[in-house]
């Protein structure tokens, strides 16, 4: 059975497990592209950058960093616009690529060749990162936006910041435990109080729009000018995409990308499905040797 980082494991409610999780992590603040972007690095090894989706931050990794500490020099940013980190100089993706690939060449070494993974909006930027900086030997993208085709939506968002504003705590957590269910996470199961924690407060803190980005054609181009392989991944039941559509289209059958698709997850697949998300990512960045 799959181990679980939950509330009240240990006696920790989400701001503690959070708070554990924040302790280990070394800080630092790069400004590049116009913005102040912070960063987090845990453990120590090749490093691995870590790039976190739409309405996120870096605890979008919350269940992963752990594990993949153990095996890299794990670097997590806030992206411009989320979390800790200024709004980038313009509302494009571009301005946030301007601004991430930069602060890598600062923080690691402009010659330091790095391994990335990625999640839904953060995979459109990670891709575009690696094709600009180059320097990124494997990539993997988790539920990656931009690929312009179908996707399955389960029902209607529910707007909560007018209830953020009348300071009603019970129904804002109420809409993002449906928001969770209807875009997020599949199993109802898995929407605890942690993955409510990290939602409502990415959301509570998120200042670039991605919706439109993350929609478009735009995943392609980025893939034709890899030099890294490319591993996508899709959890069965991601509302943003037709997984074996996607897979098809654009990983079967091409030099250096190869696609899958994990049972039972929807689209936070990284934390509904964390050990076999792990395990996945562990096998294709230790692959090979570095290029």
């Amino acid at each position: 059975m799959e181990s679980r980082c939950e509330p009240g494991q240990m006696g920790q409610t989400p701001a503690e497990l959070i708070g554990t999780l924040e302790a280990k992590a070394r800080k630092h603040f790069v400004n590049t592209g116009g913005c102040r972007m912070a960063w987090r690095c845990f453990g120590a090894g090749k490093p691995l950058v870590l790039v976190h989706g739409g309405h996120g931050s870096w605890l979008h990794w919350v269940r992963n960093i752990d594990t993949l500490a153990q095996g890299f020099e794990v670097w997590v940013p806030d992206l411009p616009g989320y979390g800790d980190s200024d709004v980038p100089s313009a509302p494009e993706l571009s301005s946030i690529v301007d601004a991430t690939a930069p602060a890598i060449n600062e923080l690691l070494g402009a010659e330091t060749i790095v391994r990335m993974a990625a999640f839904s909006f953060g995979g459109l930027v990670a891709a575009n990162v690696s094709a600009v900086r180059g320097g990124v030997d494997r990539l993997v993208l988790l539920g990656a936006a931009g690929h312009g085709s179908a996707r399955r939506p389960r029902g209607e968002l529910l707007a909560w910041r007018a209830a953020q504003a009348a300071n009603d705590d019970q129904a804002v957590h109420s809409a993002m435990r449906h928001n969770l269910a209807m875009h997020m996470l599949h199993d109802p199961t898995r929407i605890d109080n942690l993955a409510v924690e990290v939602h409502t407060s990415a959301c509570m803190r998120t200042r670039f729009r991605s919706k439109e980005i993350s929609r478009g054609a735009v995943l392609a181009a980025a893939l034709n000018l890899q030099t890294a392989d490319v591993l996508a991944a899709w959890g069965e039941h991601d509302v943003t995409a037709d997984p074996q559509r996607v897979i098809g289209a654009l990983f079967e059958g091409r030099d250096g990308r190869a696609g899958c698709v994990i049972q039972g997850a929807g689209h936070w697949v990284q934390y509904e499905r964390a050990d076999e998300t792990n395990r996945l990512m562990m096998e294709w960045l230790e692959k090979g040797e570095t290029k």
